[in-house]
């Protein structure tokens, strides 16, 4: 249910991936999301798709744990699909019935729209958040973003808040789970009736968690405040980030890997 969403959650592991610094991972991971909007045909899509599943495979991460970082984004991935489908006209008419009409170019487009969701959300689990934990990854937001304390930019704080919300996406997650299993003992229903009945339905789930996060963030805000706080002010770590040759190495790797999706569509231009 709804404890099953593996969103913000660190996978304990030795692969690659795992003891790859941080900072590469993200930079990787933005390389990645620009190849990925690159990937227009469905050739180059095909390119990612392999690109993607490598990645995961050095990751060492199980199918399962993957499958569920995908689980949140189906409605939205179908949303996405119904409209490229409905909306775009072009090429040869496969069906159509009264103002609806779907054609292949349209089905085509809205085929590689989901992929292209799918494998972000996939790069962004891998790469992310069930490899590095919410504190590395505050780090290394944290010393990307230092050149940017030059124009007076909180990067510190900025780290911080990215880095809470991450560590407590899978606490809400399991917090809405008790909810909805204590409002359902008395009675709630949330999966039968109309589309009406059902958010009505979930109203009795949104409100005390709502107050529960913010009950949650007054308490981590006197926490934080009775430890004196103040960003970046005298800030130490415990554990430096530092780059090794082995982060370099595959750095490298992983780059001209994620630059395959690229290369397959230039490579019949130049030819």
């Amino acid at each position: 249910m709804m404890k099953d969403i593996s969103i913000g959650r660190f996978v304990q592991g030795n692969s690659v991936l795992h003891r790859l610094d941080p900072r590469m991972k993200v930079l990787l991971f933005i390389i990645y999301m620009v190849t990925l909007f690159l990937a227009d045909e469905p050739v180059t899509m095909l390119a990612a798709i392999a690109v993607v599943l490598f990645i995961t495979l050095l990751s060492r991460i199980s199918t399962i744990e993957v499958l569920r970082s995908i689980r949140p984004i189906v409605f939205i991935m179908i949303f996405i699909f119904i409209i490229n489908v409905l909306t775009i006209r072009s090429g040869e008419t496969l069906w159509s019935w009264w103002v609806i009409k779907v054609t292949y170019g349209g089905l085509e487009r809205a085929v590689l729209m989901v992929l292209r969701l799918l494998l972000l959300i996939v790069a962004t689990s891998v790469l992310l958040t069930l490899t590095t934990t919410p504190l590395k990854l505050a780090d290394a937001l944290e010393s990307l973003g230092s050149p940017l304390k030059v124009i007076k930019v909180p990067v510190n704080e900025i780290a911080m808040t990215i880095s809470i919300a991450i560590r407590f996406i899978p606490t809400l997650v399991e917090e809405t789970d008790k909810i909805m299993k204590a409002q359902s003992s008395r009675g709630a229903e949330y999966d039968t009736g109309n589309v009406f009945q059902r958010a009505k339905g979930y109203v009795a789930v949104l409100v005390p968690l709502f107050v529960s996060a913010f009950k949650r963030a007054e308490e981590l805000a006197v926490a934080m405040d009775a430890r004196c706080y103040q960003g970046g002010v005298g800030k130490t770590k415990l554990h430096p980030l530092r780059l090794k040759p082995f982060d370099f190495l595959w750095f490298f790797i992983l780059t001209v890997v994620a630059f395959i999706p690229v290369a397959v569509d230039l490579l019949p231009k130049l030819i």
